[in-house]
């Protein structure tokens, strides 16, 4: 089933220049980007999009992580993307990922682990609404 999930590379990804390794993985594994852009998020952003998150006790590091430098974010679109994107990142704490994982060969910690992943249908549609309009996604 054809979908369409977001993904961040996240500010550490950004800076150590692996926006392209990290592209090449996706479409090597039949994910097709169809919309993609830099940005950097400002502090309310950063709590806006991570606002599930605000009871946790990481959240203001959190925020202050996504808001130290530019990120990538893409829309992701194939076959059971939410579910290869998810493969694709490995587990959260990189300690804890698959060898081969982004997360097992870039992450340096849980809480810098290079990349996000929309973690469900609901998610990915309010995820790519939050940093894309519609015109902004080119199926291809």
């Amino acid at each position: 089933m054809s979908e369409r999930t977001l993904s961040i590379i996240k500010p550490d990804g950004v800076a150590r220049g692996l926006v392209g390794e990290i592209y090449r993985r996706f479409e090597a594994s039949g994910l097709r980007i169809i919309g993609a852009r830099m940005t950097r998020l400002d502090t309310q952003k950063a709590r806006a999009f991570y606002q599930a998150h605000r009871q946790r006790p990481f959240y203001d590091d959190l925020v202050a992580y996504m808001t130290s430098g530019p990120i990538m974010a893409q829309v992701l679109e194939g076959d059971n993307a939410i579910q290869r994107n998810r493969e694709l990142m490995g587990a959260t704490n990189p300690a804890q990922a698959a060898v081969g994982t982004v997360r097992a060969d870039y992450g340096e910690s849980i809480e810098r682990n290079v990349v996000h992943g929309s973690d469900g249908p609901g998610a990915a549609r309010e995820e790519i609404d939050f940093f894309f309009r519609p015109d902004d996604l080119h199926s291809r």
